[in-house]
């Protein structure tokens, strides 16, 4: 009788120490289940902002954001609503076309979607550019319309580009002793 009582202390104390090394095992599979979760998600964040950059990129060669950048950079700076409309409707179209592609960037940036330096270095020189001459006729027609949020994200964009502008040097100068070095 005391061997059998000894050996079901045995298999007690044998199966306490097998459930104590699946209860280590179950908490160390969480912990790294948890520490992969971690890593994935950072590596899609970085896949996304990736995908972001190339989309952005890739908006700058449609045809008609060429066509209607050309047609504002002949504008002068300042241009009232009324002076632009006196001019042939395609002047208004094009501020459409650029204010919906620098609206759409100025979203994405302020949701964490787009770098604000990706953006910065891509556009900064040309958003500047295009608020100078759109500046006006998107307040105007703010007023116009009774739609204060019209054009919003341009100039949300635009003023924190300016902000930082003085920081900024263009890429030939600040990138003139950059040598790429791959195997």
């Amino acid at each position: 009788m005391i061997s059998n009582a000894s050996n079901e202390r045995c298999d007690i104390e044998t199966l306490a120490f097998y459930a104590a090394i699946a209860e280590i095992l179950g908490v160390a599979a969480i912990i790294g289940g948890a520490i992969f979760a971690v890593f994935q998600l950072a590596e899609f964040r970085k896949r996304r902002s990736y995908q972001v950059a190339a989309d952005l990129c890739r908006g700058f060669t449609e045809p008609e954001l060429a066509k209607a950048i050309n047609l504002l950079k002949s504008l002068p700076d300042g241009i009232s609503l009324k002076d632009l409309r006196s001019r042939d409707g395609e002047y208004e179209e094009a501020v459409q076309i650029v204010g919906m592609t620098f609206e759409a960037m100025g979203i994405l940036v302020q949701k964490d979607i787009a770098s604000f330096k990706i953006v910065q270095e891509l556009a900064g020189g040309l958003l500047l550019m295009m608020w100078r001459k759109m500046e006006y006729t998107i307040k105007e027609t703010r007023v116009e319309q009774g739609n204060p949020r019209f054009g919003e994200w341009v100039q949300w964009l635009a003023e924190r580009v300016e902000e930082r502008e003085s920081d900024i040097r263009p890429a030939f100068e600040a990138y003139a002793d950059w040598t790429r070095h791959r195997d």
